[in-house]
């Protein structure tokens, strides 16, 4: 496996919180901060083909086709758009 190095920039705060986390899991911060990256990766990734896949021949047309369905009343109490 190929490696590259990033200099990487955290808030004092987040560097501590992962630096403790790292030594409850009895690894360097290296590998937690890895590790943690890749987790959000597998996310993120897994996310927008879940969300790909959910939305097949979807388009726009059939978006505005349900919106259309709407009915034209005022929202309700709290539910007002701000300006």
């Amino acid at each position: 496996m190929s490696k590259a190095t990033y200099p990487l920039k955290l808030p004092t705060s987040v560097k501590d919180a992962a630096a403790r986390l790292a030594r409850e899991d009895g690894v360097s911060l290296n590998q937690w901060i890895a590790a943690a990256v890749a987790e959000k990766v597998g996310a993120v990734e897994t996310a927008a083909s879940f969300l790909k896949a959910r939305a097949g021949a979807a388009t726009g047309a059939g978006l505005r086709s349900f919106l259309d369905r709407v009915p034209d009343v005022a929202p309700e109490l709290g539910d007002e758009r701000e300006p």
